[in-house]
């Protein structure tokens, strides 16, 4: 569920020497905005039906959550590019690795210990989402950077294309766990003597990702012109090959498109639905294809909502922590104002949910809007400390 961009920050000693590229920081800033509609639809509106089910949803609702769906994808994908940028500035790769070591533990402690009871409001159930999945990657990549390119090219080929053939590892028991978590989708583990974990992302696809990210980076080197028109070209291959797999239900998503009773709208609908957990290979090619195009249009904007935007990329992981605080310790106000005690609607099933209790798009519209105009002044704050201190753990925040 939870999605999050996880920048690479320099080094105290090269933090102010870094350049930094503007469309890297508006593309994480516009996808960490829509992904706060994501969790305060969870948190505030959430349905009895998944937003995806097309015999129940509206269009509305469906774009509600399909939308937030380029928000994973891009954030892991810029991780890596911001990655081979910041590996640019050092002398040496040891002191990159090591990093991406301790900063991808970091991370893995994170959603463990702080982002899971934030959004649980306990420890009741361990939540393995996608900060847990970035900092396994980085974990990973504090090796792999040190393989040729061309081999991290053809690893990264293999996993986002060939990762769909594999087969879904059920029942999932302490003997296979491990190999669970490289691929499949989410599914409840519940280890003797700890709480249950629920893993929602799967580390093998994200890693697949991250890699392709950090092979691109090159690109962000290169004059503006001659960028661009890779990003393009690049965009719009992943979105024909998107196009020209799903249209025949040959490869690349396990749930194939069909035409619907309801009309011609779900038709369009059903073909846009793509599967997310585990990442399929058609789910990627759509979100980063947009991406890449996204990349390739906003080097120089100048206009004040791309000044926004920037404000936001620049601190994704202090936004993400404010953005999920606000959003759940919100929400527990107001189910307790609404219905006389804390209910998390987000993780209690609907037999748990008050009688009183509606699902509704326009609360979850006000208060999104509400908490990204709560965010800006903190994140504008955080930017500003970034640039005027070089405390080294500024790196890991």
């Amino acid at each position: 569920m939870q999605q999050v961009s996880t920048e690479i920050s320099a080094p105290v000693a090269t933090r102010a020497t870094v350049a930094r590229v503007q469309a890297i920081d508006i593309v994480r800033g516009l996808v960490m905005v829509i992904m706060a509609l994501d969790h305060v639809r969870d948190f505030w509106s959430p349905t009895t039906f998944r937003p995806e089910d097309l015999a129940q949803t509206s269009v509305l609702l469906f774009f509600t959550r399909w939308i937030t769906h380029f928000c994973a994808p891009t954030f892991v994908f810029l991780s890596g590019t911001s990655i081979y940028l910041y590996q640019q500035k050092q002398p040496r790769k040891g002191p990159v690795s090591w990093f991406l070591l301790t900063r991808g533990l970091w991370l893995v402690a994170l959603e463990l210990l702080v982002i899971s009871f934030m959004l649980l409001w306990g420890y009741s159930m361990i939540l393995l989402q996608v900060i847990w999945v970035i900092g396994w990657a980085m974990v990973l990549l504090a090796g792999l950077i040190w393989l040729p390119r061309w081999l991290l090219a053809l690893l990264a080929f293999v996993i986002i294309a060939g990762h769909n053939a594999l087969p879904t590892i059920q029942p999932v028991t302490a003997a296979n766990v491990g190999l669970a978590l490289l691929h499949n989708g989410p599914f409840l583990f519940d280890p003797a003597h700890l709480p249950p974990f629920l893993v929602a992302y799967s580390i093998g696809p994200w890693l697949g990702v991250m890699l392709a990210g950090y092979l691109i980076g090159p690109w962000f080197e290169l004059p503006l012109p001659q960028r661009t028109r890779m990003l393009r070209l690049a965009g719009v291959a992943l979105l024909l090959m998107f196009v020209a797999l799903r249209a025949t239900n040959w490869y690349g998503d396990p749930l194939p498109w069909s035409t619907q009773e309801r009309g011609l709208a779900y038709s369009v609908l059903s073909f846009l639905n793509v599967t997310k957990y585990p990442s399929s290979l058609l789910f990627l090619c759509l979100t980063l294809g947009v991406a890449l195009l996204l990349l390739s249009s906003v080097e120089g904007a100048t206009n004040r909502l791309s000044q926004w935007l920037r404000t936001f990329g620049q601190v994704p992981f202090f936004y993400y922590i404010l953005h999920l605080f606000l959003i759940s310790f919100g929400a527990l106000i107001w189910t307790t104002v609404a219905f006389g005690k804390p209910i998390n609607l987000s993780f209690n099933p609907p037999t748990a949910w008050p009688a009183a209790y509606q699902p509704s798009l326009l609360r979850a519209y006000v208060v999104w809007a509400v908490v990204v105009l709560l965010l800006y002044m903190p994140c504008r704050w955080y930017q500003d400390f970034k640039r005027r201190h070089s405390y080294w753990w500024l790196s890991y925040v």
